[in-house]
């Protein structure tokens, strides 16, 4: 449970319904603004193809768990109220809600691609959906911005001589964003900015702030609604625009994931989240059975609802995060003989010595070395760990 992907999106675009999908949480919906007032948190699942099976074993999982050898990987979702345009001004339901998916390390944007909901969440008809991903993208650059201003205000009022550079002056005041002072310098000069403020105008700043925020607030669309006739249309508009190739965009039923999951526990269908396919296995009456159909079609066109790719995406293309199964001396198993029983989320570029520390200060400070336990061989403790990784750590601790 290391990472938190927070939801965000104007009022009545089907986030609780995306929340619910993804977690089974019984969190109110409702089609008009502001049904969620507090974050609500919850617990998701990613898709990871379990080892056990290549080392002739059946899992034991004591997180999350595993089905026809598709391990499923507990992460926070991290359902936040709507958002209006002017909420970095206090709008709406305001910065306090700016403030909470402060602590999430990606977020996925649910739109409506039906375009049957306006910028403040009401009713209409024919709403381009890009107004809605620009409205996101802008209230989170202006939020950036107000406080890189602060770092400036700092910076200037500041006496000269062996005090530290802007980059500090950034990285102490956007720290919580996840600003490090390398990352504020590197940044700065990628977009050719000198490293002195007083040279800047606005849109030198506004620039840095809304690169720094897509560093460390990567946004990914779940295009929901997508079940829905007109969406296809726009669908093709908002993909096919250049001005969207930064983000991932990924369609989506939230309705449909819900109905599937609810059939599922009553014994009408037999579905594993995420599938592309289901099976009907009680009866049904012929509306039922012609929504079944139609959710048939959509998740055979989509290879599935998108509610897990949406955060399969989040969490493994845009953030690059990587799973790794711990494994011990007799292979896959731990002394009680449980096999497999975690499955740990890391960074990118994770090695064998960040794991260590991952798991216990103690471990990381005894940690020898390495065993890869398909190979069987020592891997040091900066071998940098790849995706399914099935690592002992040989350790003093």
């Amino acid at each position: 449970m290391s990472y938190r992907i927070g939801l965000v999106g104007k009022p009545s675009v089907g986030k609780s319904t995306f929340f619910n999908a993804a977690t089974m949480n019984d969190v109110p919906e409702g089609a008009y603004p502001f049904t969620t007032i507090d974050p609500s948190v919850g617990e998701a699942y990613v898709r990871v193809e379990c080892a056990a099976p290549e080392f002739g074993e059946t899992c034991t999982p004591e997180t999350g768990f595993c089905r026809d050898g598709t391990r499923y990987v507990p992460t926070k979702l991290v359902d936040v109220a709507g958002l209006i345009p002017g909420a970095h001004e206090g709008k709406g339901l305001g910065n306090q809600f700016l403030s909470d998916l402060n602590e999430a390390d990606v977020l996925v944007h649910v739109v409506d691609f039906s375009g049957t909901t306006d910028l403040e969440g009401e009713p209409t008809e024919g709403h381009d959906p890009r107004d809605d991903i620009e409205f996101l993208e802008t209230e989170l650059d202006r939020w950036y911005l107000g406080v890189l201003e602060k770092a400036v205000e700092k910076f200037e009022g500041a006496y000269g001589g062996s005090e530290p550079q802007i980059e500090a002056y950034v990285a102490a005041q956007m720290g919580a964003f996840g600003v490090s002072p390398e990352l504020a310098k590197g940044v700065m000069l990628s977009l050719s900015l000198a490293l002195d403020p007083a040279t800047w105008g606005e849109g030198d700043r506004l620039s840095l702030a809304r690169e720094l925020r897509k560093r460390t607030k990567p946004i990914v669309i779940a295009a929901n609604k997508m079940d829905h006739p007109v969406a296809r249309e726009n669908w093709e508009a908002v993909t096919s625009d250049p001005a969207y190739d930064h983000l991932a965009i990924v369609p989506v039923s939230a309705h449909a994931e819900k109905a599937l999951k609810h059939a599922n526990e009553a014994g009408v269908v037999e579905y594993e989240p995420g599938a592309s396919e289901f099976e009907v296995t009680g009866d049904v009456s012929m509306e039922q059975k012609r929504g079944l159909e139609q959710i048939r079609d959509f998740v055979s066109a989509h290879d599935g609802t998108g509610v897990q790719g949406a955060l399969e995406t989040a969490l493994f293309e845009v953030l690059g995060v990587v799973p790794v199964f711990p494994g011990s001396a007799k292979g896959v198993k731990n002394d009680d003989g449980k096999v497999l029983r975690d499955c740990f989320l890391l960074p990118p570029e994770a090695t064998v010595e960040d794991f260590a520390y991952f798991l216990h200060t103690d471990i990381g400070d005894g940690l020898l070395h390495g065993i890869d336990c398909r190979s069987k061989r020592q891997v040091g403790t900066d071998h940098e760990l790849e995706h399914r990784d099935v690592v002992e750590l040989i350790t003093t601790a």
